[in-house]
C-alpha cells in the first residue's frame, strides 16, 4: 500500500478525489441556480427571498472553493468547465425560475442530491480514516439538513 504525502492510501485518495470532483460539479450547479433564482425572482417575497438566496449563493461559493481545494490536498486536479459539471450533474437545473415556490422547492431538491452524494463520501472517508474530508462533509451536511428543514417549514411542509 501507497501511502501520498498526508498519510492516506494513494488509491482511495484518488478514488474520493473523484467522488469530490462529481460533488464539485453538483455544488457548482447548485450554485447557479441560486445566482438565477436571486436575480429572477419576483412577487411579495421578493425583499426577503431575494437577500436569503444571496445568503445561500455566498456560502455554496465557499463550499466550491474548499471542495476544490480538498481534492487538491488529495493530490488530484478540480474540474474547472461548465462542460465537466453538467456531465456529472444530478442537481436539477432551475432556468429561469422566479416563482417563490418553485425557487424554494429547486433548493430543496437540490439540497436533497448533494446530502446524498456527501453521505456517500463520508462513508468512504471513514473508511479511508480521511479525516479531513470526513470532517468537511460531516459539516456540509450538518448546514444543509438545517437549510432543508428551513425551506421545508417556509413550504409549510415537514421534513
Amino acid at each position: 500500500m501507497t501511502l501520498n504525502s498526508i498519510g492516506l492510501n494513494q488509491n482511495k485518495a484518488k478514488d474520493l478525489a473523484n467522488d469530490l470532483n462529481g460533488l464539485l460539479a453538483n455544488f457548482q450547479i447548485y450554485y447557479q441556480n441560486l445566482r438565477g433564482i436571486h436575480w429572477n425572482i419576483k412577487g411579495k417575497r421578493f425583499f426577503d427571498l431575494h437577500v436569503k438566496f444571496e445568503e445561500l449563493y455566498t456560502d455554496a461559493n465557499v463550499k466550491v472553493d474548499e471542495i476544490a481545494e480538498r481534492i487538491l490536498t488529495l493530490g488530484e486536479t478540480p474540474l474547472h468547465t461548465f462542460e465537466d459539471y453538467s456531465k456529472l450533474a444530478k442537481v436539477p437545473v432551475g432556468k429561469n425560475v422566479s416563482q417563490d415556490e418553485k425557487a424554494v422547492r429547486l433548493i430543496v431538491d437540490s439540497l436533497s442530491e448533494l446530502l446524498q452524494i456527501e453521505r456517500d463520501i463520508l462513508d468512504k472517508s471513514g473508511e479511508t480514516n480521511d479525516e479531513g474530508t470526513n470532517s468537511m462533509m460531516s459539516d456540509f451536511i450538518t448546514e444543509q439538513e438545517k437549510t432543508v428543514w428551513m425551506m421545508k417549514a417556509w413550504l409549510g411542509e415537514t421534513v
